[in-house]
């Protein structure tokens, strides 16, 4: 009886070892069953998916003008009166009033030459004008005297009260008396000759602006010896040059094919690399009437309507030719992005903006087409990437990369 009930107390090894297998793949079922939803997540999402081959821009700042440019050239501003000033006479330099960048008017002194003989020369000359002066007052005054006794003499040889020589030794002291008044006279005007000659010398020592300028270059310095050749060795021809900024023009050349395009009085707008954030209005001022056989092109010069101090002499311009004045409003940039960067939804335009490694979906507000570009008045600003052609399947989020060309 004892031995039946024990054996009745064996386990079933087959039921233990089925059900924690059972369990296991059950267990293993779920959890890839939840990967395969993550993972399908995530794709969705754009988290797990490939990168986007896809073309980038940027939003820029664009001029109105580049939309009725007929043709574009590039050129120097040039100052159309110029001048290397010199001197006349050889001397040296003993001094120097201006440097590179002074503005100078018209008749100032610049520089001054050595000028201790001509100013010499000027005292001795005025000196000598002094006398000659001084000489004319005293032929005067015995003119006046002899005029007396001879009228006087003429009227007692009429009477017969005076003898005939005395009346001939009274008419010759006159006539002496006038022949002394006219050389002093014409030594007064000798004198003044000589005096304007060696004022003139002593202008020569002193150099002075012929026009309103800005001075350019100081081509010498004090204790040079100037001269008007510069033939001699460390002799200086020139002082300084100078330049009338009213005059500054852009000298361009223009292809021979593409002269009908260029007329007199065409409107232009003028940009320097050295203020990139400005442009200037100008016109067609002169077309050279020759060729540069060379380069088979023709000078082209545009003049400014206004000047501005921050343009100088050598600055490297370009020139667009336009087919129109431009209006007020149409002189500012305008924030643009190319047209096919611009996603249509409807009513709603959107772009979608690059960040990092991502494409962001924005809405934007538009204006005016400007040639290729669509003028963007809002949601985005100049400076921004954008994806410039953007795919169907690229979502909100989407991973991109820059496609290879």
């Amino acid at each position: 009886m004892e031995n039946e009930d024990l054996s009745k107390l064996k386990i079933d090894k087959s039921v233990r070892t089925f059900r924690p297998v059972k369990r296991k793949r059950l267990v293993y079922f779920v959890v890839v069953t939840l990967l395969i939803i993550i993972a399908g997540f995530l794709y969705l999402s754009g988290f797990i998916s490939p990168a986007i081959p896809v073309e980038m821009a940027s939003i820029s700042q664009v001029y109105p003008s580049q939309t009725i440019s007929q043709l574009n050239a590039s050129g120097y501003v040039v100052a159309q009166r110029k001048a290397a000033v010199a001197s006349k006479i050889t001397g040296r330099l003993v001094s120097l009033m201006v440097e590179e960048g002074s503005r100078v008017k018209e008749g100032q002194v610049i520089a001054r030459l050595e000028n201790e003989d001509a100013v010499a020369a000027r005292d001795q000359a005025d000196a000598n004008l002094k006398v000659a002066r001084a000489n004319l007052k005293g032929a005067k005054a015995e003119l006046e005297e002899v005029s007396l006794t001879f009228n006087r003499d003429k009227q007692l040889i009429a009477k017969g009260v005076i003898s005939r020589s005395q009346y001939d030794t009274s008419e010759a002291r006159f006539l002496r008396g006038q022949a002394s008044v006219a050389a002093a006279e014409a030594a007064i005007k000798a004198s003044s000759a000589a005096l304007q000659g060696a004022n003139v010398a002593l202008e020569y020592s002193l150099i002075r602006a012929p026009f309103n300028a800005v001075v350019l270059t100081k081509n010498a310095d004090i204790g040079d010896i100037v001269t008007p050749l510069g033939a001699a060795a460390n002799a200086k021809a020139a002082v300084v040059t100078i330049a009338d900024l009213n005059s500054l023009q852009v000298e361009t050349d223009v292809s021979e094919t593409n002269l009908g395009l260029v007329k007199v009085g065409q409107p232009c707008e003028i940009q320097l690399d050295a203020i990139p954030d400005s442009r200037f209005r100008g016109e067609v001022h002169a077309i050279v009437p020759t060729a540069d056989r060379a380069k088979a092109t023709i000078m082209v010069k545009v003049r400014f309507f206004e000047k501005d101090p921050r343009i100088l002499p050598e600055m490297r311009a370009k020139v667009a030719f336009l087919s129109r004045p431009l209006k007020r409003e149409e002189e500012k940039p305008r924030t643009a992005v190319i047209r096919s960067a611009i996603v249509n939804h409807g009513d709603q335009k959107t772009i979608f903006l690059v960040q990092g490694d991502r494409a962001v979906e924005t809405a934007i507000t538009t204006g005016e087409q400007l040639g290729e570009m669509i003028e963007v008045l809002g949601g985005a600003k100049a400076g921004d990437r954008v994806v410039a052609k953007p795919p169907k399947r690229l979502k909100n989020g989407s991973r991109i990369k820059v496609a290879e060309k």
